[in-house]
């Protein structure tokens, strides 16, 4: 099927839908169907959207259709030693980018106020979206320095399908890192929290962290000469380069035994200095052991529990250091969308964004809101 056709086979389906104001599930290769609210609605498929339309190396920017595979995309990337900086999580080898760009998530490398790279958004130049209409809009464009009018490709990242249907992205490439280094530190988490801000500080080459169970593990990525004077100045023991690669895949891709439990699974993004959290632990039987810990990233910004607490005590202990909590992932039963309540300004903002861009309210309904 040409792209052509498969955008006007997707453009009537959702004509169609909007004049019955039947529910539409926006879905790719449904390797996050996990996330967020309880999905609804029909199934529009976008994987016939696919294939990389544009990519020369010397401008670092790909554009390629949503329905791409991303390890068509991050395969073709590596071919010219160049990569997704942000590092998006797969969770499934059917990955698409359209799912990627609109689950908005990021891997290791995003970091916070460390720095580091970046999340998806930063990268994203522009895209091509089918709004609740079925008209096509182009966003953006494939450079950098693109300031006319409102930037809303990035309205678009992290969105979860409920403004419109994706159909082509253009991404910022970065080279792949010369060299790599990781480190690991015998840590109580109080005291990697603070070398974490601390180092933050440093022109230190830092471009991943992971403290679990009392050790720390710090990647270092650059120059041979950046990372070769870093591992002098931090010390720490150097991991075996292929252990490591298997760390921060697994790492990225959730497939450490940390994130192997059923349970709810909550995501808590805190001021990165953020003491210690005494996080509500699993109640139940048989969930204790090693998924009872937490597992940081980002230099202490991104926190990961598992509790079986009411949704509202997890939201008041985020909230009470300044930052907020999700539930991830978990039993079918407790899905929450992926924005609770919102103060009254911001969700006024978000329905008038919602109205504009799916009038009928038929995309995703309740997979980012509770109630609309």
């Amino acid at each position: 099927m040409t792209t052509s056709s498969a955008v006007q086979l997707l453009r009537e389906k959702i004509c169609a839908a909007s004049a019955t104001h039947t529910s539409l599930r926006i879905r790719g290769g449904g390797s996050k169907d996990f996330y967020g609210g309880t999905l609804r609605g029909e199934l529009l498929d976008t994987r016939t959207l696919e294939g990389i339309v544009d990519y020369e190396p010397t401008e670092l920017v790909m554009t390629a259709r949503a329905g791409t595979l991303l390890t068509e995309i991050e395969s073709t990337l590596a071919a010219n030693q160049q990569c997704l900086a942000f590092e998006p999580p797969y969770f499934s080898a059917q990955a698409t980018l359209g799912g990627c760009v609109a689950a908005g998530l990021s891997g290791p490398r995003r970091a916070a106020n460390g720095l580091y790279y970046g999340s998806i958004r930063d990268f994203l130049l522009g895209c091509r979206v089918l709004d609740g209409r079925g008209d096509e809009l182009s966003f953006g464009g494939q450079v950098m320095k693109n300031v006319a009018g409102y930037d809303v490709a990035r309205l678009m990242a992290g969105s979860l399908g409920t403004l419109g249907v994706l159909t082509e992205i253009s991404l910022k490439v970065l080279p792949l890192p010369v060299a790599t280094c990781t480190l690991q530190f015998s840590m109580a988490q109080a005291e990697a929290i603070q070398q974490l801000n601390r180092w933050a500080g440093l022109p230190l080459p830092i471009t991943a962290s992971v403290w679990f169970e009392e050790r720390l593990t710090l990647r270092l990525e650059g120059a041979h000469a950046a990372v070769q004077s870093a591992v002098q100045r931090l010390g720490g023991s150097q991991m075996d380069a292929l252990v490591a690669r298997e760390f921060w895949q697994a790492t990225r891709n959730h497939t450490a035994d940390f994130f192997q439990s059923e349970a709810s699974l909550w995501r808590l993004s805190v001021p990165a200095a953020t003491p210690p959290l005494r996080c509500p632990s699993i109640a139940s039987a048989g969930t204790a052991g090693h998924n009872a810990g937490q597992w940081i990233e980002w230099g202490g910004a991104q926190r990961w529990c598992y509790s079986d607490a009411p949704a509202a005590q997890l939201h008041a202990l985020a909230q009470s250091v300044g930052g907020h909590a999700i539930r991830f992932r978990g039993p079918t039963q407790h899905r929450d969308a992926v924005v609770g309540a919102l103060d009254p300004v911001l969700a006024r903002v978000h329905r008038d964004l919602k109205q504009r861009f799916d009038p009928a309210g038929i995309f995703n309904p309740g997979r980012m809101f509770s109630d609309f």
